[in-house]
């Protein structure tokens, strides 16, 4: 019974931990982290900065998925961020739920 209680465990571990990476490589693949990174800021936020400003928003996904298919500016500095005509709708709910997931 202990073995299946830690494979248990181990299990879901890797789960959220590959859906995580899934995530990164889905920033990557549509371009995201050419201008943004997790932990630091590059041309734009860093992806906790993100979650920081927009924690306990209820509006912040929809806002968010907004920007990252329109584009934005004014929030971060004087760059604006470019609109990504290349994430679909529902890859950016995917990347904004990751983005507010960093903490």
């Amino acid at each position: 019974m202990k073995h299946f209680i830690i494979a248990g465990v181990l299990l879901g571990s890797t789960a959220v931990s590959t859906h995580a990476l899934a995530n990164a490589d889905l920033a990557k693949a549509r371009n995201c982290m050419a201008c943004h990174a997790v932990a630091n800021k590059l041309v734009g936020p860093s992806y906790r900065d993100v979650a920081a400003k927009y924690a306990g928003q209820k509006d912040a996904e929809a806002k968010l998925v907004t920007k990252v298919i329109k584009g934005g500016a004014g929030v971060w500095g004087a760059i604006p961020m470019p609109p990504s005509p290349q994430v679909s709708e529902a890859d950016a709910h995917t990347l904004v739920k990751w983005i507010l997931d960093q903490k």
